[in-house]
């Protein structure tokens, strides 16, 4: 199989690997010519990924037509706050690409303008294509060295090859399961960012392991509520792409955003660890659009609310914490 992958950050390289050994021909499209040139020279990804090598099997691409034109399927491993803007780049090649079935998201978020979820935001701008996400507890280190792990492919029920597509995609190393609940899938990866950050602030206040089991039991409570009211199926939070992910994201030493609620929580300013950041911290945004959303939607959300309240109200994170234990006691 033909598979693009647009984006090479730490999860688009990592992804290019493990598509590799599955036997496909895979073509990895940095954004930058700098930053393609230094992989197709090195073979090392040194910016978001050292220390794996890039066997020459691999391509690396740059143009995007050339890229396209013989594409069974593109992976999308941007950030989500510049899915758009990619899809958009894509509208002027997509006459290249005459062997397209499917597009594959890789990022986690909504869009802050609109709510919309990444595999809402291409079928908007390429209706006549089938969409499909991935999610999960994948860190790519960990993919890219093929230590074991499951990951959710949802697609949507009227798509009638996602049973061959998941096949290619798996492997003895990456398990892929197959979810029709693209919403809740997508869900699930926007609501754990928001989540691990406050596991983070945990960390950071050093509060103990008791505080920490307690903030992500009931954050996965919050996280099916509040996932089901804005249309999920509740069984796809208890999946891999909701408590699968919820666990690797909240307890990884590699968690962008657990370690930013870290630094957050050891009294850094929210604004000014973002800026320091090489790589995205999804749920910072995440956090902003999810609240909006909430307020929108009169849907209430303790945790998320008092995780807003630090990064953008200037909250002290042990003022959060007391209005989070002196709410009204209840059955659990």
């Amino acid at each position: 199989m033909n598979i693009c992958i647009l984006g090479a950050g730490a999860w688009g390289t990592a992804m290019a690997l493990h598509l590799d050994r599955c036997g496909h021909a895979v073509t990895l499209v940095p954004r930058r010519i700098e930053q393609a040139l230094a992989i197709a020279s090195s073979r090392v990804n040194e910016d978001y990924l050292p220390g794996y090598p890039l066997p020459h099997t691999i391509q690396i691409g740059h143009e995007l037509s050339p890229v396209l034109m013989e594409a069974e399927v593109v992976f999308l491993a941007c950030p989500s706050k510049a899915l758009r803007q990619l899809c958009l780049r894509l509208v002027d090649h997509l006459d290249a690409a005459w062997q397209l079935k499917l597009f594959v998201t890789m990022c986690k978020g909504l869009e802050l303008e609109t709510f919309k979820a990444p595999t809402e935001t291409v079928s908007e701008v390429f209706p006549d294509i089938a969409c499909a996400a991935f999610s999960g507890p994948t860190f790519a280190g960990e993919v890219a060295a093929g230590k074991p792990t499951a990951i959710t492919f949802a697609v949507s029920a009227d798509f009638e090859e996602a049973a061959r597509y998941q096949e290619a995609f798996s492997s003895a190393s990456l398990r892929v399961y197959l979810s029709r609940d693209v919403k809740g899938t997508e869900l699930g990866g926007t609501l754990k960012n928001i989540y691990a950050i406050g596991a983070g602030l945990c960390d950071g206040l050093q509060l103990g392991d008791n505080a920490k089991a307690a903030l992500l039991t009931r954050s996965l409570n919050e996280m099916v509520l509040l996932g089901q009211h804005l249309g999920g199926q509740q069984a796809t939070f208890y999946g891999l792409s909701g408590f699968g992910d919820l666990v690797a994201t909240c307890s990884g030493v590699w968690s962008r955003n657990r370690c930013f609620g870290e630094r957050v929580g050891r009294g850094e300013a929210p604004a000014t660890v973002i800026e320091s950041q090489k790589t995205v911290v999804e749920g910072y945004r995440a956090t902003k659009c999810l609240k909006a959303l909430c307020e929108q939607k009169q849907i209430d959300a303790p945790i998320l609310s008092q995780i807003y309240a630090i990064l953008y109200e200037d909250k002290e994170p042990l003022a959060a914490l007391q209005s989070l234990m002196s709410r009204e006691l209840k059955h659990e």
